[in-house]
């Protein structure tokens, strides 16, 4: 059984004429957190939405290269996205709650996929629940709406949604930029939690955020993909001049 979750190879990204990733391969690990640091605008955000397709919504991309999840290729011929956002589900930047209560939150993409009974479900949204550490906060109140939460509780639910299919990987892209500082705690210790279950790719400007909580740190400039390698190594002995002068502030 290979240890490499997620391959990409000579992943290249336009939209329309302009390129946005060029020739990125990397290789993310089973259980591992991946962190993709670089300043804005440089792909990151870009490379994290080909590995469920998320691109695919906006008109004019073009993606060449390859993209494979367990060895089977994301976008070959015959793959259902839907089956494929099940296994690589996502957590954006802003906390994003349905409109509905906090159990169909939950519930919404087990019943998506045909969960039907009851038992199951309520089953589904006390594990989803439990396992993004917020349930003792919400046990009592699962028909209030979402929206009535804090914003780190929200981030938290949406975490909770996105286990609800119990996917394989988890894509969280600045899962703690619009948060207060205990907040973002929460959900950094919730990502320790997490990997032992699940591979997560995060995006993230807050390189000590990149240091505390990744395995694995990639580091993007201009669509391309400098250097990549155990966290520690990164931050400590970069490879190369880019990376290091982005880590100490020289630029970004």
């Amino acid at each position: 059984m290979s240890d490499i979750k997620i391959h990409t190879g000579n992943l290249d990204l336009f939209y329309g004429e302009a390129q946005a990733l060029t020739s990125v391969t990397m290789d993310i690990e089973t259980n591992h957190v991946a962190a993709l640091i670089g300043p804005s605008g440089c792909g990151k955000s870009t490379f994290l939405k080909t590995l469920n397709r998320m691109n695919d919504t906006i008109p004019g991309v073009k993606i060449t290269g390859e993209v494979f999840l367990d060895g089977q290729d994301v976008y070959g011929k015959g793959v259902d996205v839907t089956v494929l956002r099940k296994k690589v589900g996502m957590v954006f930047q802003a906390p994003n709650p349905f409109p509905m209560s906090i159990y169909d939150n939950i519930a919404y993409g087990p019943r998506m996929h045909g969960v039907k009974k009851r038992i199951l479900l309520d089953g589904i949204v006390e594990k989803s629940l439990k396992d993004a550490a917020i349930w003792d906060e919400v046990k009592d109140r699962l028909k209030k709406s979402a929206l009535s939460l804090s914003g780190g509780q929200q981030q938290r639910l949406c975490i909770a949604r996105a286990l609800a299919t119990d996917p394989e990987v988890l894509l969280m892209d600045e899962p703690t930029s619009a948060l207060d500082p205990i907040s973002t705690t929460k959900i950094e210790e919730l990502i320790a939690q997490l990997k032992k279950d699940y591979s997560i790719v995060i995006v993230t400007h807050n390189m000590q955020q990149a240091a505390r909580i990744s395995d694995d740190t990639a580091f993007f400039l201009l669509g391309e993909l400098i250097e990549y390698d155990k966290t520690e190594a990164i931050f400590s002995s970069p490879k190369d001049k880019r990376t290091e002068d982005y880590i100490t502030g020289r630029f970004g």
